[in-house]
């Protein structure tokens, strides 16, 4: 097992800018604004070889009784249990304060071996940074900079020595990663955690709780997936703050990165534009696809023939692929469907088509379908093969294939769709038009005979010299 660092500290001391530092990424949102980081956020460092596990914290008030910085506090002490060593974190700019003492007597009575960070340090004197916090009784405070890499190894070093050293084992990231998206307050986070069967993530009553993209890995049936709750996303014209901007930024690289999008609705109101330029971005991402209608339960019989119509009329581009399930992530009602579908959208997005089966299917599509004249000439669809996966894409070589249709195209997507069970994931063709690469190279090279004998036929005629 990697040795498990907790970050922990007030808000707005640098606890991200640290995090970002270890796992050498940009994963966790940095900017000079408190209480940025709400949830535990996980991530996998590395000192030399030797490999350690490193969770970022919110800011920790834990006087706080209610609201979300009693849940963040909540989620900081999750993570202080986990732990197996604590870097309480401080800023020695703005000193010794009366919330840091708070928190080191919280980290006290926790148990944990814990060692205490001077952060912000950075063209300071250490020994008189750090003079004022030895009161916190923490032992030997460390000077560093995150923001610049001061000390930071040595603190890790540090926080490592008592742990036996081990060699760090190749992962193989071939399991699905899920990101869950949609509109604020639609209950993201709420179906995170009932997909893990615990409260790892802020669910509150408040649009904007999630801030960041949370990367949770988790086990089930044998099977381990990697669920991603991500922050709201709102129309552009009603995005200002800053934060939430990054927010957004954050929320489509997890589209990106995921392989499956859950995209989760709101049952109790009407699917919006915004729902739409959602889905719409979740297929430019060419990413499979699973639709949740959350808060099912609270409806009537009338309600979600109203909304049943609703999807079916401002998202029919979703009605081909993508399994529909209607859900309640409060009560769990619905849920057990979803990962299933998962399953089958991560296999069709990933799945292996081969060369021959292609072309036959495609040469069956021409024979019942051939595609319409573009002036004197048809088209002309010779053969096909993968060129990729997540989505899959299907190259198909012939002549003249830049006059093929758009409509025509659709036939084809739905035929190969069919023919291979695509379920739950764009599929993208691609014409290319020249001679077939395979049927060249089996070509035996001419002679010299037959090649001046084909210079004459081409200079002179069949006639003379056929």
């Amino acid at each position: 097992m990697k040795p498990t660092l907790v970050l922990v500290g007030r808000s707005n001391v640098g606890k991200s800018t640290l995090f970002n530092r270890l796992t050498r990424s940009r994963d966790a949102l940095v900017a000079d604004i408190p209480g940025l980081t709400r949830d535990r956020h996980y991530g996998h460092g590395k000192l030399g070889d030797r490999p350690y596990l490193v969770v970022d914290t919110g800011g920790f008030e834990p006087m706080a009784t209610e609201g979300i910085l009693h849940e963040m506090a909540k989620q900081t002490l999750q993570a202080i249990d986990e732990a197996d060593i604590v870097l309480f974190i401080v800023d020695g700019r703005s000193g010794l304060t009366a919330q840091d003492k708070i928190v080191a007597e919280q980290l006290r009575k926790s148990g944990r071996r814990t060692l205490l960070a001077v952060n912000k340090t950075e063209g300071m004197a250490a020994s008189v940074v750090t003079a004022e916090f030895h009161e916190l009784g923490l032992g030997e405070p460390c000077a560093i900079s995150a923001a610049h890499g001061e000390n930071v190894n040595e603190l890790v070093t540090l926080a490592l020595q008592d742990f036996p050293d081990e060699p760090e084992q190749e992962r193989k990231d071939e399991h699905p990663k899920i990101a869950i998206v949609g509109r604020p307050n639609v209950g993201k986070s709420t179906l995170v955690n009932t997909l893990l069967g615990e409260e790892r993530v802020i669910a509150f009553d408040q649009p904007g709780t999630t801030r960041d993209s949370i990367h949770i890995d988790f086990e089930r049936n044998g099977r381990t997936y990697t669920l991603i709750d991500t922050a709201g996303l709102r129309r552009r014209g009603k995005v200002q703050e800053a934060v939430e901007k990054f927010s957004v930024v954050k929320t489509l690289q997890a589209i990106e990165d995921a392989n499956v999008v859950i995209l989760v609705l709101d049952g109790r109101s009407e699917i919006s534009d915004q729902d739409a330029h959602i889905a719409g971005f979740i297929l430019e991402a060419g990413r499979a696809l699973v639709l949740a209608v959350n808060k099912w339960d609270s409806l009537d019989e009338y309600q979600r023939d109203i909304i049943k119509r609703d999807i079916s009329r401002k998202l029919p581009f979703l009605q081909n692929f993508a399994r529909f399930h209607y859900i309640s992530a409060l009560h769990g009602t619905g849920t057990k469907g979803l990962l299933p579908s998962v399953d089958v959208a991560y296999g069709a997005a990933m799945a292996h088509l081969p060369t021959p089966r292609l072309t036959r299917t495609l040469l069956a599509a021409v024979e019942k379908q051939p595609p319409p004249r573009a002036g004197m000439s048809r088209p002309k669809l010779r053969y096909a093969h993968q060129g990729g996966s997540n989505p899959p894409l299907i190259v198909i070589h012939g002549n003249a294939l830049n006059a093929v249709p758009q409509t025509y195209q659709r036939y084809l997507e739905n035929t190969f769709r069919d023919a291979f069970e695509l379920e739950g994931t764009p599929l993208r063709i691609e014409f290319r038009t020249g001679r077939n690469p395979y049927a060249e190279k089996s070509r035996a090279p001419l002679t010299e005979a037959e090649a001046k004998r084909a210079h004459r036929r081409r200079r002179y005629g069949r006639k003379k010299y056929g």
